[in-house]
């Protein structure tokens, strides 16, 4: 049924507009760019990253942009960024369902489950 994500920033207590995302099928070590966007007000995708139509089983990485998307809020972050990318490789094993990922993020923290 498709494939979504969405960011929401915990420090500030907003979606996450503006983060750069890219997604990436992989195989083994090697991971190869499907498509690279910016998140919009909501903190989400314009349009689904897959929909029914082109979802494929298989493994995936999201790697979400965060110590460039906190600096560009006006946040000095220490060099090195303490989480400069975050990648979340993941896995979608029937088609027929919905996957979504979200992620929590702070400078210095994050977590993520599979969402509905």
């Amino acid at each position: 049924m498709g494939l979504s994500t969405h960011v929401l920033d915990t420090m500030h207590g907003c979606p996450a507009a503006g983060m750069a995302v890219e997604l990436y099928a992989t195989k083994g070590e090697t991971a190869t760019l499907i498509k690279s966007l910016l998140l919009n007000s909501d903190g989400r995708t314009d349009a689904p990253l897959f929909n029914d139509n082109t979802l494929q089983a298989g493994t995936y990485r999201l790697t979400f942009a965060v110590a460039d998307y906190f600096k560009a809020k006006g946040l000095a972050l220490p060099e090195p960024n303490f989480l400069g990318k975050v990648s979340l490789d993941f896995g979608i094993a029937r088609i027929d369902e919905h996957y979504h990922v979200p992620l929590l993020v702070s400078p210095w923290s994050y977590s993520t489950y599979r969402g509905s």
